[in-house]
């Protein structure tokens, strides 16, 4: 007769019994305890258990999005944010008047509200006079984007033209479409200085590739520029600054008077 191939197989898992446990943060649990080999393998608390992989999984996302930002930094070959800006936050904004408050209060919403604002690709548009704030306000928001573990990238209409026209000369270790897919693919852009020169061709077709990549990527940019709005297609053109309308586009207007005619010498 031949024998029971399964009559020497030990059954590892025997059915699990259940307790009444107690957890110092979250009180009484159901807990399970399953023999395997003859010793006990008790659950944790179940709560526990949650935030432990919600902590892991901000870890990892953390993670992800240090590499991503260290990835884009060495692409771009120099610092995101400018040493002057680099530590510029909400709170160190001196706002006096009420059109100031406002401009303030409306940038730390945009902060705050970055996840859905980045979902719906909505730029922000900065107008006005030079000295007033607004790269200032830029710079925060980027580094509260930052802070959050999203990368941002701070870049002047010149140096964006610079970075491009640098690719060109021999031995660059940078190719045209590495410097643009790195502004292209950061979670926020600041292009500043917009309008500060006279516009070519060769910076509108680079700044339209940009903003037009980003749009077709869902991807927000803020735009700074001591322009008005009805002067913006002038600098960017027409089709850029539709782009940047669309998904409802926030535009501020700072026309106070500048903080460097304030200061005495």
């Amino acid at each position: 007769m031949a024998s029971n191939p399964l009559a020497n197989v030990i059954d590892l898992h025997e059915k699990p019994e259940f307790r009444t446990a107690s957890c110092e943060a979250h009180g009484d649990f159901e807990q399970r305890i399953t023999k395997i080999l003859g010793k006990d393998f008790s659950s944790i608390c179940p709560q526990c258990a949650s935030e432990r992989k919600a902590k892991q999984e901000e870890e990892e996302r953390q993670a992800r999005a240090r590499m991503a930002a260290h990835r884009l930094s060495e692409r771009l070959g120099a610092a995101m944010i400018p040493p002057r800006f680099a530590g510029k936050s909400f709170d160190d904004y001196l706002a006096e008047s009420d059109k100031q408050k406002k401009a303030l209060s409306a940038c730390m919403d945009y902060a705050a509200r970055f996840p859905e604002h980045a979902k719906a690709g909505r730029c922000l548009l900065m107008f006005g006079k030079p000295g007033t704030g607004k790269t200032h306000l830029a710079a925060a928001i980027a580094n509260d984007a930052i802070s959050s573990g999203d990368t941002a990238v701070y870049r002047t209409v010149g140096g964006i033209i610079q970075s491009i026209k640098a690719t060109y000369d021999h031995g660059s270790g940078k190719t045209e479409a590495e410097v643009m897919a790195a502004m292209v693919d950061a979670d926020l852009l600041v292009i500043d200085e917009v309008g500060a020169t006279k516009t070519t061709e060769f910076e509108l077709a680079v700044l339209f590739a940009i903003v037009n990549g980003r749009y077709e990527n869902v991807r927000p940019t803020i735009i700074v520029s001591n322009l008005m709005p009805d002067e913006l297609p002038a600098a960017m053109g027409e089709r850029c600054v539709d782009r940047l309308r669309e998904g409802g586009g926030i535009a501020l207007i700072f026309d106070w008077s500048s903080a460097r005619a304030r200061v005495k010498a």
